[in-house]
């Protein structure tokens, strides 16, 4: 039985680690977008050689994606909260159960 709460302490810890990925992020990815339409680090290379669009769009489509990974975090992070809570209850549950048969 406290294996389970072990396991529901992990999962917990590990649900609250992977919510705080959004905070440790987004300045990053808030500099990463704003910089997507910069293009200034080029020079006249990347307008030369045509590539301005094709990097703004890369850039763009990162940006997007890691978005979505935040969303996929969250969701991940919000199934192993639900996990660890069920884990919590059944030592709970186990627990009394075993009262009950001892006594």
């Amino acid at each position: 039985m406290s294996d389970l709460k072990k396991d529901a302490e992990s999962l917990h810890k590990a649900a609250s680690a992977l919510n705080k990925v959004d905070d440790h992020t987004r300045k990053p990815l808030h500099d990463f977008k704003a910089a997507s339409h910069d293009m200034s680090a080029f020079g006249a290379l990347g307008s030369l050689m045509g590539a301005k669009d094709d990097i703004q769009d890369g850039m763009d489509t990162i940006a997007k994606l890691t978005g979505s990974l935040h969303k996929e975090w969250e969701a991940e992070a919000k199934f192993m909260g639900d996990v660890s809570d069920a884990f919590d209850l059944l030592d709970i549950l186990l627990t009394s159960a075993a009262r009950a048969k001892k006594g």
